[in-house]
């Protein structure tokens, strides 16, 4: 429980720090929201007048107090782009959808790459073994930007299976939302189940060949009871740290396929607000990018934890127990004397 507990103080410190310092950095770059707003041909005075409303006349501390209170309080800023639109309405509207899109390329990817592994483990050097190595290479070493062109081209264009550029808002049609997210979900998935299964199917084929493995084959334990009880579970370990960047970087906003797929969710509102030098927005977004980088990176550690029990105790919690052995020692030491 207190490793749970320090976990979460670091993960909001570093939250806190993220915060300041993207807040900062769009502070100090060159570039006036309220220009931007007006266009070319206002006047100095509505801009200052402007800048006055957006609170751009305050110091930066105080503008960073007031976004910061912003989100407790879910007021956090309007956006320059988007004609003065509340921040949190647009990313309320786009997180649903790049949720969804990031549940789905998550199943895609356990549904690839964990039957993939054990399937091609349990047949090392035949047929299996080298469809998986090839499907590895492959995906790996294919662009997403291009598996998404190449999915709209056979699967759209070809086939026929769907339209491309359609998007079925999830409000309207929640079967039809899910159909068209299918194909950018598995353009997602193929590259990251690749990643996956290739360190899976290592960590396997280590414990496979481990002292432990041996002893359990000698006792009269089949194959795939020492597969699933015992060398699943210490494989787990370091490809539930593979998986933990896989999950933040699908649930941060898959900015390129979804670019790609013409999908109305937090990676393309980021690439527009980017493009658009809209700050109060892509401030809120990197911190959101973060919040899901460090919510993932928490939860790996904290399973990992469960899975191993072996791993317990960080370099601090190790120094302070040396520390009280030797201590103990002393003192008993000294009870001796």
């Amino acid at each position: 429980m207190n490793f749970i507990f320090r976990r979460l103080a670091v993960a909001l410190v570093t939250l806190f720090l993220v915060s300041v310092f993207s807040f900062l950095a769009f502070s100090v770059i060159r570039g006036d929201p309220a220009s931007l707003v007006l266009g070319t041909e206002a006047s100095a005075e509505q801009v200052a007048a402007l800048r006055a409303e957006m609170g751009l006349d305050r110091s930066i501390g105080a503008r960073y107090l007031t976004w910061l209170a912003g989100f407790f309080t879910g007021r956090l800023g309007n956006s320059v782009r988007y004609r003065g639109e509340a921040v949190s309405a647009m990313i309320a509207d786009r997180l649903p959808v790049s949720f969804a899109l990031a549940l789905l390329s998550l199943f895609f990817i356990l549904l690839i790459a964990v039957p993939l592994s054990l399937f091609s483990v349990r047949r090392e050097g035949g047929l299996a073994d080298s469809l998986a190595n090839t499907f590895t290479a492959v995906s790996i070493s294919v662009p997403a930007f291009f598996l998404g062109v190449l999915f709209i081209w056979i699967f759209g264009v070809k086939a026929g299976l769907f339209r491309p550029g359609l998007y079925i808002d999830y409000r309207e049609d929640f079967a039809g939302f899910i159909a068209c997210l299918c194909f950018p979900a598995m353009a997602i998935a193929l590259p990251n189940a690749a990643v996956l299964v290739k360190f899976l199917r290592s960590s396997l084929y280590k414990e496979l060949h481990s002292d432990y493995v041996r002893t359990a084959r000698s006792k009269g334990a089949d194959g795939p009871l020492v597969l699933r009880r015992h060398a699943l579970r210490n494989a787990l370990v370091p490809s539930i740290t593979v998986l933990g960047m896989i999950i933040a970087e699908v649930f941060s906003g898959s900015i390129v396929i979804e670019q790609v797929f013409t999908i109305p969710g937090i990676g393309r509102l980021l690439i527009a607000a980017i493009t658009s030098r809209d700050y109060p927005l892509i401030q809120t977004l990197v911190v959101y990018i973060a919040a899901v980088v460090l919510i993932a990176n928490t939860l790996v550690d904290i399973v990992i934890q469960i899975i191993d029990p072996r791993i317990r105790l960080s370099g601090l919690e190790k120094w302070s127990a040396k520390r009280q052995r030797r201590f103990a020692g002393a003192r008993d030491a000294a009870l001796c004397e």
